[in-house]
């Protein structure tokens, strides 16, 4: 089923972009004042059925689908159920791999085989995971000697897939703990490079190091190339990047990255709707992934076994080119809405900083299209919990939708760039910028958070 990417488009043309049929004129590329006075209304259109009076600043944790791909998506569940059997037999597999050749050329793939179409990064994480807990299993990496790394930030299910998978099956886990707030990402790799020799003087060898291109919460952007450097110095086996905010916020390039694995969500910052991501895998390592749902293309490789797992709807994995054309009608595509996302990100974050007396978590470098904040210490945020209920507030009170970090006390002193210990708050905002979002979203943020220290303090 695989082929160079001559293969034609699925039976049936899903209009998207524009709702026109196919080869229907583009209109006028969106110029950057769409951004955020949305001249014309077309963005606006576009993300009518967000709930209105919510300052949406969180597109980082379930991002956004326009009206156009939504529609698309419409139409393909349509086309299933209208004839089933020539729906899977005629347009299912060719559709899931136009959807997979875009993939590829925006990651700059080797082959279109190395990429896969799956719900979302957890489940590339489970699959690349399964295989790691099979080589325990089987004999060829050893039961409590050999170890799996990961980040002391990863997400919560990954940490959750690392336990469930690999510790179950005998593998010891280093996890490294990198510092936040942080200053550059000098301090990022020395922190890195010192665990692994460390590990590596206690003859633990990692089979598996399990790596964020963005870190969730806190997120901050990590030097991934050069941890994979360090990681291929230090005998590190495999290196499985965990992108999942990445694609759409930040340049992807699997030949410059040079990681073994790497996934990252298409719904979040790519425009899709859920669920859909993409696992890269490097060729040579295919042979040893499945599906972990097993369904009758087990065998016929993983791109195959995931665009099939049984009688379910798949509009969301057909819906990819509907997500592109989107995206090409903005200037420079998926580049500008990066490069302008990333801009207003860190605007609305400064603008944020100098209002509370607080700072950026990283600096403007490490930032994608989220950012980090401090948040005054008036509000009192002691826990896991009071960053939960602070957030519940926000949004049953004020209509604001953003998440928040607490940072738990530490030991651990970071030193800033002139050797002074970094000032560090008990809380953090991390707020996202879309093509949706105009800066009364983060006005209101602003209003609210000054409310709330204004009635702390009486």
């Amino acid at each position: 089923m695989e082929n160079n990417g001559t293969e034609e488009r699925a039976e049936v043309y899903i209009c998207s972009g524009n709702g026109g049929p196919k080869g229907f004129k583009r209109p006028k590329t969106r110029d950057e004042n769409d951004f955020d006075d949305d001249e014309g209304g077309f963005i606006r259109r576009e993300f009518e059925h967000h709930e209105k009076g919510v300052a949406r600043i969180n597109n980082g944790s379930f991002g956004c689908c326009p009206s156009s791909v939504l529609s698309a998506q419409a139409k393909w569940s349509r086309v299933f159920m209208q004839q089933p059997d020539s729906f899977y037999f005629n347009s299912l597999q060719k559709g899931i791999l136009e959807s997979r050749q875009i993939v590829s050329r925006l990651i700059n793939a080797a082959h279109v085989e190395e990429v896969s179409l799956v719900d979302n990064v957890t489940t590339a994480v489970a699959i690349v995971l399964q295989q790691v807990a099979w080589a325990f299993v089987e004999g060829e990496f050893k039961k409590g000697e050999d170890a799996v790394l990961m980040l002391h930030y990863a997400y919560g299910a990954v940490k959750k897939a690392i336990e469930a998978y690999a510790v179950r099956a005998g593998a010891h886990v280093i996890e490294v703990h990198l510092p936040f707030p942080v200053s550059s990402r000098e301090e990022i790799i020395v922190t890195f490079r010192e665990v692994l020799k460390q590990s590596k003087a206690q003859s633990k060898r990692i089979r598996v190091a399990v790596l964020d291109h963005i870190t969730s919460m806190p997120s901050v952007v990590l030097p991934v190339k050069e941890l994979i450097k360090i990681c291929r110095e230090e005998g590190v086996d495999q290196v499985f990047v965990d992108g999942a905010h990445a694609i759409g916020s930040l340049d992807i390039d699997m030949q410059d990255i040079g990681a073994d694995f790497y996934a990252s969500n298409l719904h979040k910052w790519f425009f899709c709707p859920p669920p859909v991501a993409f696992l890269y895998c490097r060729k040579q390592l295919l042979p040893h992934l499945h599906h972990p749902v097993v369904s009758s293309e087990y065998g016929c490789g993983l791109a195959i076994e995931s665009a099939w797992v049984g009688n379910r709807d798949y509009s969301a994995q057909l819906s990819v080119p509907a997500a592109l054309e989107f995206i090409e009608q903005f200037e420079d595509g998926i580049e500008g809405i990066r490069r302008k996302n990333h801009d207003r990100v860190i605007r609305m974050a400064e603008m944020l900083a100098k209002a509370w007396n607080t700072h950026l978590g990283a600096p403007p470098a490490l930032c994608s299209s989220m950012a980090m904040i401090g948040l005054p210490d008036a509000l009192k945020v002691g826990s896991e919990k009071d960053a939960l209920d602070l957030r519940t507030l926000l949004r049953k009170k004020f209509g604001v939708e953003v998440p928040i970090y607490y940072r738990p006390p530490t030991v651990v002193t970071h030193l800033d760039s002139t050797g002074r210990p970094k000032p560090a708050f008990s809380a953090y905002a991390r707020i996202s910028y879309q093509i949706y979002n105009t800066t009364d979203d983060y006005l209101k943020f602003r209003d609210a958070v000054n409310q709330l220290v204004l009635e702390a303090s009486k």
